[in-house]
């Protein structure tokens, strides 16, 4: 089976953003609604290519607000199954026939999450997944404070017919456009999570970022390749690319897919797009010579 797959790589579509966030604290709705047409655009525009499968950006319904600790985001917070942008993109797969992931900022309780809501393209719900390992620091960039923001998974996911994984960590999802898996940006560092993924079944893991720095660039084209050669599965790294104000950071975009045999071409479209046809059965035929799984040596570490 050929997957056509799609990653966003765009930034915060709300203009102009003043330089006094204050300014924002009756206005969240607007920025949230911007990034909603924008990404509904994209949505859009890979379906009409004959996208099967999309997944949009870390935290898409706004900027990239953990560069500072300000509690005005916290407003951007919504309900994973009836908030409002889950909602727009449920009549949004619904209407354009294509499965999204859509990463948004949860709120569950008292709890706030990092999380990517699975949409299937009759616009039904099949599950979501939320960031395991969240990241607190800096680089010669920018500071990053995601743990004042939300917290780690606890693993409650609630039910999803379609997960075949037995890890309430990591979900895999069985769907018509192939087992999906998701990692939400710094996850992608712990090799325990691709791992996890491709044992309980997954073939497509997508991984939405929002990157920045020296090391983490060079870091992006190295580690998906590996994961992807070493457990068989097909990767897509999804990052924000350009300046979102009043930040300043570039997002260095760079967004690909990487299966185990190298990157498959890109499929022009436009340049918050990258799509590119997935060959699932190319997982199952292994001439590689990489024989990992059959010639692991687990009693040894």
């Amino acid at each position: 089976m050929i997957v056509r797959a799609a990653l966003t790589q765009t930034v915060n579509a709300f203009t102009p953003m003043p330089d006094d966030l204050s300014e924002l604290a009756d206005r969240l709705d607007e920025v949230r609604d911007a990034n909603l047409a924008h990404n509904i655009e994209l949505v859009k525009a890979a379906a009409q290519v004959g996208a099967r499968v999309i997944c949009l950006g870390e935290l898409f319904a706004g900027p990239y607000f953990a560069l500072e600790q300000n509690d005005l985001w916290f407003g951007l917070a919504e309900d994973a199954t009836n908030g409002p942008s889950v909602t727009a993109m449920r009549e949004c797969a619904r209407r354009e026939g294509i499965f999204v992931i859509a990463p948004i900022y949860e709120t569950a309780g008292v709890h706030r999450f990092n999380a990517a809501v699975l949409i299937d393209d009759t616009g039904a719900i099949l599950g979501k997944y939320r960031k395991a390992h969240i990241p607190n620091g800096r680089n010669e960039r920018a500071a990053f404070f995601e743990t004042f923001y939300y917290s780690e998974s606890d693993g409650d996911l609630g039910p999803s017919p379609c997960n075949i994984s037995s890890n309430r960590f990591f979900p895999v999802f069985d769907t018509t456009a192939g087992r999906i898996g998701i990692e939400i940006c710094y996850d992608r560092h712990f090799e325990g999570v691709t791992r996890t993924l491709a044992a309980h079944g997954a073939q497509l893991v997508f991984c939405p970022a929002v990157t920045f720095g020296r090391q983490s660039h060079r870091m992006w084209h190295l580690e998906f390749a590996v994961d992807a050669a070493r457990h068989r599965v097909f990767i897509g790294g999804g990052n924000r690319k350009g300046r979102e104000a009043p930040w300043g950071v570039n997002y260095f975009g760079e967004s690909y897919f990487v299966g185990p045999n190298g990157c498959p071409p890109a499929i022009a479209c436009r340049p918050e797009l990258v799509i590119a046809d997935l060959d699932l059965t190319t997982l199952e035929d292994d001439g590689s010579g990489w024989q990992l799984g059959r010639d692991r040596r687990p009693e040894i570490y």
